[in-house]
């Protein structure tokens, strides 16, 4: 806690969380939709995508951008692939629809794949790969988005910070659970540094001249995953991203979208895209197998030599469900501006 940020119980903001995105002209399923992803970010410790974004989702609501009352429309092509245009409403509600129908055909067919265009941003990858793991499935949930991320060795932005996400579910414990943007760091978390008046990390953002700066306030665009020496790395994982999710599904590429923030066309429709894939274990070595076998992988990972005496290694999204748990029982930390126009 600074003199920049508030606590708030968990309960008392996701109520007002979809008080404010109803209030803004959501339809309830959608503004559900969206208060679920939002409260998936701000408890697991994502701030940058958690309670904050209602803020933009609501004045994207009034401006036009994103569609109040959408009508998901689905066309299955095969036994495993369907596609949906989401008519551009809020992300979450498309991307809680898309990873079920997922799963859905993944029952069957042992994968299913749903790609999405026509939508808008969906917060946290996260919340989808989740919700194919709560069905004992493996989940991936990519998204493209705006160009704010320069290619390795390039002076300006070429891919979004095109996030990924997986999740898979494990015996007697909580999923494995992994979700990062092909970014350095999401260019959220850079407006979550201004409103907080904090140093950037190193190595992770640019000036529009191209020099690495940590001041949030001069960053005009993300270094790729793997900075300014393994770059590359990063900008080819955008790449499949960008492939998969909008080229695949025919959404706006990443150079070609109109940004998400910092302009005043609050109305013309961005045309994301998004891929979701739910794999069935039950469909290769059985689930119960399957969830076996995770279990003694984390339980071999969590005995692995430390380097810091004390401090345990820990797996993909340990750190999260501890989060969770402490957010839970204290509350979740929001900026003060967050703050101010939430409860205002």
């Amino acid at each position: 806690m600074t003199e920049h940020t508030v606590c708030v119980p968990a309960s008392l903001l996701e109520g007002r969380v979809f008080q404010y995105l109803c209030e803004a002209g959501a339809s309830t399923v959608s503004a559900r939709a969206a208060t679920q992803a939002l409260m998936h970010a701000s408890l697991m410790g994502v701030d940058s995508h958690g309670a904050r974004l209602a803020v933009h989702y609501a004045t994207m609501l009034r401006g036009g951008r994103i569609n109040p009352t959408p009508n998901l429309t689905l066309t299955q092509t095969s036994s495993a692939v369907t596609l949906m245009n989401a008519d551009n409403g809020l992300g979450h509600y498309a991307g809680y629809q898309a990873m079920e129908k997922a799963c859905e055909q993944a029952l069957q067919a042992g994968v299913g794949i749903c790609s999405v265009a026509h939508s808008t941003h969906f917060g946290a990858a996260g919340a989808y790969a989740l919700h194919a793991a709560s069905q004992n499935m493996i989940g991936i949930a990519l998204s493209n988005s705006d160009a704010n991320v320069a290619l390795h060795g390039s002076t300006v932005p070429f891919h979004g910070t095109n996030p990924l996400a997986a999740a898979a579910p494990v015996q007697d414990g909580l999923p494995w659970f992994f979700d990062t943007a092909t970014s350095s760091i999401p260019f959220n978390r850079v407006r979550l540094y201004r409103s907080l008046d904090k140093l950037l990390p190193p190595d992770v953002a640019a000036t529009q001249n191209g020099q690495v700066t940590r001041n949030p306030h001069d960053a005009f665009m993300l270094l790729p995953l793997g900075g300014e020496s393994y770059g590359f790395k990063g900008a080819g994982l955008a790449g499949l991203i960008t492939i998969l999710s909008a080229a695949l599904s025919g959404a706006t590429l990443d150079a070609d979208m109109i940004p998400m923030t910092d302009t005043e066309d609050h109305k013309t429709y961005r045309n994301v895209g998004h891929f979701f894939m739910a794999i069935n274990p039950e469909k290769f070595l059985g689930a119960s197998h399957f969830k076996h076998i995770m279990k003694t992988y984390l339980a071999s990972l969590s005995v692995c030599p430390s380097t810091t005496p004390g401090v345990p290694v820990l797996y993909p999204g340990e750190r999260e469900w501890q989060i969770r748990d402490a957010r839970l029982n204290q509350g979740i930390i929001l900026d003060q501006q967050t703050y101010s126009t939430l409860f205002s």
